[in-house]
C-alpha cells in the first residue's frame, strides 16, 4: 500500500488563460518621492513653530508677580517685575481671581523702561468685580 501525505504539497494556483489579466509589472521605487515628502512637512513644521515662537515665546519679556495688596472686595494693587530689551517697552496682561478659580479682573497695561534699563518694577491697581484672592501677571509681549 503506497503512503500519501496527511495534508496536501502546496503549489501555485493555475488560473484559466485570459480570464483574469495578466500581472502588473515590478515598478521602482522612487525613494526621492519620499524625501520630497519629509522635507516638505519639515518646512511647514518649522514655519508654524517659528511663528508660534514669535507669537508666544518671546525671551526678552518676562514678568514675574513680586506681591499684591490692599485687597478689597472691589480692587487688588499688583506689584510686578518686567524684563524688557534695553529701554524698551512692554505690554502686559494681569489678572486677578477670586477663591473659587473664576476671573475678576483683566487688565493690559503698558510699561516702559528708561534708556539703558532692561528690568522694571511696576505697580498698578486692578478694579475687581468680587473679592479676589490673587494677582497675577499672564504675559508681557512687545509694545504696540
Amino acid at each position: 500500500m503506497p503512503e500519501t501525505p496527511a495534508t496536501p504539497v502546496p503549489t501555485a494556483p493555475v488560473f484559466p488563460p485570459g480570464r483574469y489579466g495578466h500581472r502588473r509589472a515590478y515598478r521602482r521605487r522612487r525613494p526621492w518621492v519620499s524625501a520630497l515628502l519629509v522635507a516638505a512637512l519639515l518646512a511647514v513644521m518649522g514655519a508654524v513653530s517659528y511663528r508660534l515662537y514669535r507669537q508666544y515665546g518671546d525671551p526678552n519679556y518676562d514678568a514675574e508677580v513680586i506681591t499684591y495688596t490692599e485687597i478689597t472686595d472691589s480692587q487688588l494693587v499688583l506689584d510686578f517685575r518686567v524684563t524688557v530689551p534695553a529701554g524698551g517697552s512692554a505690554t502686559c496682561v494681569l489678572r486677578a481671581r477670586a477663591k473659587d478659580g473664576a476671573e475678576v479682573a483683566r487688565e493690559e497695561v503698558r510699561v516702559a523702561a528708561e534708556p539703558g534699563q532692561r528690568h522694571l518694577t511696576a505697580r498698578h491697581r486692578l478694579a475687581t468685580t468680587a473679592r479676589p484672592i490673587l494677582g497675577e501677571v499672564l504675559r508681557c509681549r512687545p509694545a504696540d
